[in-house]
């Protein structure tokens, strides 16, 4: 049976940044991963240019771009490894990258940079990698740790590291697998569900805007209600069955199912306000004037709901133009449900956070560790997911070779 010092499950951002740390510390390291391709979630992030951190992340504060069932949780390893520690990696492996938007690092060429870039670092930790690799069962023992089966032989080890995300993009190979193995052990789970995923409507509500998909907007969506409200201004997009874009993405991770949205088509501007100084001014048609604030074909969708919108604005009740401006500064949508985990950027939910060390990512079950997006812990949309990753994956390798001097860790 093959002996290492510390097996990692899972080739992903967190598995390959942690299996690095932990070689270049002096452990004895395997990296297993069952997929055909390495890290295809960095691949395919950020339109193929790799989102891979958010600069705008607030150190004394990080858990504010967080959810889960204990946002604070993830605070501890996200101020000991910080955005400008892996801005600093990826600048001495040479990587041109640019800010697009608030705070979102892209790389200026192909993803596959970032991947290779840390496929070089656990070369460097002299890593022995098995890809691609079933895994078996696992067991274990107090006398010598871990006894796992491999469709290459069993190999034995005192930690192992879960590193397997969770369930969101079914199709590059995505698994319950690290959720399979916290239940073996006793662990709790928080209950997965897709997040950053476009929102799906139905029924007669949204017949009237089931013909709007392609069109994108800047908005302001909020859902929730008193201390759970949230708010974010970005863009929005129509699809054929819903909403996507930013700001969906972003609500999505804290809308509730039977929950409304509530959209400002126009943030920004007193519609009610400027709707009633064109009245005394124009003779154009409502819609004509809607679209100096609104694109022209989302106007059309709202007065051809109307009898009494479908007229020269100077003829039009103040009533009307009243009902109108609210439906565009405060439009109330529910939706039906989401896309799923197949359009899901990340999974909410994972393994409850309450059985796990903020400081190390050890389990109560010694040996055991939970890095990345398997973990109850996700950020919001533009780079944060990736960071947790790299910091978690940091912490735990810090964790995994306590004795290694500081100038042999990779973090800058």
């Amino acid at each position: 049976m093959n002996p290492f010092d510390v097996v990692v499950i899972g080739a992903g951002a967190a598995g390959l940044f942690c299996a690095g740390l932990a070689g270049q510390r002096g452990l004895k390291v395997l990296l297993l991963d069952h997929g055909e391709r390495i890290a295809e979630k960095i691949r395919i992030s950020g339109g193929g240019r790799a989102n891979f951190t958010n600069r705008d992340l607030d150190v004394r504060a990080p858990q504010r771009h967080f959810i889960g069932d204990n946002p604070n949780f993830c605070r501890s390893a996200l101020s000991r490894y910080t955005p400008q520690q892996f801005i600093a990696l990826v600048q001495r492996h040479g990587i041109a990258f640019h800010e697009k938007h608030k705070g979102q690092l892209f790389c200026d060429g192909p993803s596959q940079q970032i991947i290779d870039m840390l496929l070089a670092e656990c070369a460097a930790g002299g890593v022995t990698h098995w890809q691609p690799c079933g895994v078996g069962e696992i067991a274990w023992s107090a006398e010598g740790g871990y006894e796992i089966q491999t469709r290459r032989g069993a190999v034995r080890s005192p930690r192992l590291v879960i590193a397997t995300g969770g369930l969101s993009i079914p199709q590059i190979g995505a698994s319950d697998f690290g959720y399979r193995i916290a239940a073996q052990f006793g662990l709790r789970v928080v209950a997965p569900r897709p997040a950053l995923v476009p929102l799906t409507f139905g029924g007669e509500a949204w017949e009237p805007y089931a013909g709007l998909a392609g069109l994108a907007l800047p908005v302001q969506i909020e859902t929730g209600s008193k201390k759970e409200r949230m708010t974010f201004h970005e863009d929005l997009l129509f699809t054929h069955r819903g909403l996507s874009g930013p700001a969906v993405l972003q609500i999505s991770s804290y809308w509730k199912p039977g929950a409304p949205l509530t959209l400002d088509f126009a943030p920004g501007t007193d519609v009610a306000a400027a709707l009633s100084e064109a009245k005394q001014r124009s003779r154009k048609r409502i819609g004509n004037e809607l679209a100096a604030w609104v694109p022209s074909r989302l106007a059309d969708a709202w007065v051809g709901q109307d009898a009494a919108l479908q007229r020269p604005i100077n003829e039009a009740a103040d009533r009307a133009l009243a009902g109108l401006a609210e439906r565009i500064a405060r439009w109330q949508i529910t939706p039906s449900g989401t896309e799923g985990y197949k359009k899901a950027e990340v999974t909410a939910g994972g393994v409850d956070t309450r059985d796990l060390s903020s400081q190390t990512l050890e389990s109560k079950q010694p040996g055991l560790y939970f890095i990345g997006e398997v973990v109850d812990v996700t950020g919001w949309l533009g780079g944060y997911n990736f960071q947790w990753a790299w910091a978690s994956a940091h912490a735990c390798a810090q964790a995994l070779a306590p004795e290694a001097k500081a100038d042999a860790i990779m973090s800058g």
